[in-house]
């Protein structure tokens, strides 16, 4: 099987995997509905972003005959092994109270163990790391760059939109006054 092909075949896991988590949290939803945040254009613009994860590397590696080059793989392979890890812990940890949308949690339950007790946003560092990596395992240099710059607005709006839902609660601001929201010190 040749490298594009085993690439798109990671490609169509990851969309599999992302289309469980959008179910898990559709299920999750109901009965929370009155706790649910609006985000009219930003959601929508969230899922572009992770269609665009899926089709562009693969467009891009087609379309411009990208090579697949062993120390990239290696490298980018690495940086997702890791955020996988940091999921699988973000998710364990958070339990039933993830979503994909911006759900304000009851007063308590916020969740300060597990990654939370040094990040705001574990899962959003994983998602960073993804878009960063996942089209570089094979050379997709332009839909990791294009993607990362999408994910960063993204981001950054999904974040302030979460913060100001969340701050409505005491316990919320208590715990996570001294943290970081993505990396630990620093940011």
């Amino acid at each position: 099987m040749s490298s594009q092909a085993l690439f798109g075949a990671l490609l169509i896991v990851v969309a599999a995997l992302r289309l469980v988590e959008v179910c898990v949290s559709w299920a999750r939803l109901r009965g929370r509905g009155s706790r649910l945040v609006a985000e009219p254009t930003l959601f929508p613009l969230m899922v572009v972003l992770h269609v665009g994860l899926i089709a562009a590397p693969l467009v891009e590696v087609a379309l411009l005959g990208r090579p697949f080059l062993p120390v990239l793989a290696g490298v980018a392979g690495g940086v997702l092994f890791l955020a996988t890890a940091l999921r699988v812990w973000t998710l364990a940890t958070i339990g039933r109270a993830w979503n994909v949308r911006v759900v304000v949690p009851d007063e308590g339950q916020i969740v300060t163990s597990g990654p939370y007790a040094w990040i705001r946003h574990p899962n959003y560092l994983v998602v960073i790391l993804e878009i960063a990596a996942l089209p570089l395992l094979h050379t997709a240099w332009i839909s990791a760059l294009g993607l990362s710059l999408l994910n960063a607005i993204v981001l950054w709006r999904r974040i302030k939109t979460e913060e100001a839902s969340l701050s409505g609660l005491e316990a919320w601001r208590v715990a996570m006054a001294g943290r970081a929201r993505l990396l630990p010190g620093i940011l």
